[in-house]
């Protein structure tokens, strides 16, 4: 698996020939969207930060992009993915992709993590994590509710500036965490039982 970061809650993830979109920027948002291909994207709010799907277009000839935007559940190319939708009509995404479970809070605002929302999402092995949910959250409620979600890695996303990114980091006591430009990672590279802060500098 391939994660690669776009700024805001924008990210791609790609096994194989098989590649996912998160909420790209639309055109009248201020921040840029990446383009390319994709077998599907996945929106987690009706917001111009993250409505972006017509930036994208589809990996499969003569077929149209595949849109997801909203609780519920689907199968994608043999990955079952789920919506889980939380406050503000947000939607949070799970899925199992390549043996990983990875999952992406959307813009989640909620400053405690419900115990219904927690076992919707269930066991995860990656967490792409909004640690500045425009001023909802700070990094202390959101390092509190990545704990709880009990991942191997998670990324941070969704932030305003280098503050609240250090901020979040020091709650782990990853203060000096190095970003990269991407993610490559395997099953086999997870470690169970302490969770681990991934950078990614977005490469847009």
């Amino acid at each position: 698996m391939i994660i690669t970061y776009y700024g805001i809650s924008c990210f791609k993830v790609q096994s194989g020939e098989t590649v996912l979109a998160f909420d790209p920027p639309s055109k009248e948002s201020s921040f840029k969207s990446p383009r390319f291909q994709a077998n599907a994207v996945l929106i987690t709010n009706n917001h111009k930060d993250h409505n972006g799907w017509e930036n994208l277009s589809s990996k499969i000839e003569d077929k149209d992009l595949i849109v997801l935007d909203g609780p519920g559940e689907y199968e994608l190319e043999g990955i079952y993915i789920k919506g889980i939708q939380s406050a503000g009509q947000n939607t949070i995404y799970s899925l199992n992709f390549e043996g990983i479970t990875l999952c992406h809070m959307g813009n989640f605002s909620e400053k405690e993590l419900r115990p219904e929302i927690k076992e919707a999402i269930g066991e995860i092995d990656i967490l792409l994590a909004p640690i500045d949910g425009d001023g909802v959250l700070d990094a202390q409620e959101a390092a509190k509710i990545s704990s709880r979600l009990e991942p191997s890695i998670v990324i941070p996303m969704h932030y305003k500036d280098n503050k609240s990114l250090k901020n979040f980091l020091d709650e782990f006591g990853n203060g000096t965490t190095k970003p990269s430009d991407k993610l490559t990672i395997k099953k086999k590279d997870l470690i169970a039982g302490k969770i681990q802060v991934v950078v990614l500098e977005p490469t847009i």
